[in-house]
């Protein structure tokens, strides 16, 4: 949980470039800060730079034809961006990808154990293992069920689950609210903001949702285009009319459909 009196930062990426392919630049100057025990959101549409920033940090950019080509980021002071992604999960920095991307032949349960691979205190895992069922008491109900036939909130609980059961310091979560029900996101949501809270896990989270995102949030950054364009604590970007008109839809004049919003983008962009 952030301690407003102490606010140590674990990860800083600062100015960072990436490119793919060599030629296709897609982050341009992105720098943040995420304070140990808090929930950080980068926000934005489709295609603002969320998940590329995410893969810098995890350093699975690679595996895409993508790497960070100025820049450094720090975890706890050190760079990390030149280690292998079993390094910086060894370090508690684990990533859960956009998608859910669960072993669809396993089950739920064994999922879940695969988290806990690189442990070596195996008297805790199965400690650990109850402590994930207490948050998601639906996987428990379906822990022999096969994950690839498991519901989309169920695949998502089953990928933060997997995730904690790493004894992670860190979670870089990938749009945790994609393809999902307002009610499931709601619950999703409500669950990080409990491990939080109570496990002080730290977690950076990429985030098209902006309303949901910035009422579970200590602080957002807002990325377009590959920068970052508006940074601050959670309570005032909800309250920002920049924030309110373009990212939650919402004007003076009641509510603007997105459309509206994005053709109003465009014409101001035009003007200047």
């Amino acid at each position: 949980m952030l301690d407003a009196g102490k606010t140590e930062t674990l990860l800083e990426v600062n100015n960072i470039e990436v490119i793919y392919n060599h030629v296709i630049l897609v982050l341009k100057g992105v720098s943040l800060n995420v304070p140990k025990g808090g929930i950080t959101a980068l926000l934005g549409g489709n295609g603002a730079g969320k998940t590329t920033t995410l893969k810098a940090i995890s350093n699975l950019l690679h595996s895409e034809r993508g790497e960070v080509t100025k820049g450094s980021i720090l975890y706890r002071g050190e760079k990390v961006q030149s280690l292998d992604p079993s390094a910086l999960v060894k370090k508690g920095v684990i990533q859960v990808m956009e998608g859910r991307h669960c072993f669809e032949h396993l089950t739920v349960e064994e999922n879940l154990l695969t988290g806990a691979y690189t442990r070596t205190d195996k008297g805790q895992v199965a400690v650990d293992l109850d402590m994930v069922y207490t948050y998601f008491p639906r996987l428990k109900e379906r822990r022999r069920s096969q994950a690839g036939y498991t519901s989309g909130g169920e695949q998502q609980m089953c990928a933060i689950g997997r995730a904690l059961m790493s004894k992670p310091e860190t979670i870089l979560l990938d749009e945790p609210s994609m393809g999902l029900a307002p009610q499931l996101v709601e619950q999703i949501f409500e669950i990080v903001k409990a491990v939080n809270e109570k496990e002080g896990v730290t977690f950076l989270l990429a985030e098209q949702n902006t309303n949901v995102a910035l009422r579970y949030a200590h602080y957002g950054y807002i990325l377009e285009s590959g920068r970052v364009v508006m940074d601050g604590p959670a309570k005032e970007l909800r309250e920002n009319p920049d924030v309110k008109e373009f990212y939650l839809g919402m004007s003076d004049e009641g509510r603007k459909s997105f459309r509206d919003v994005r053709s109003y983008r465009r014409r101001k962009r035009w003007l200047a």
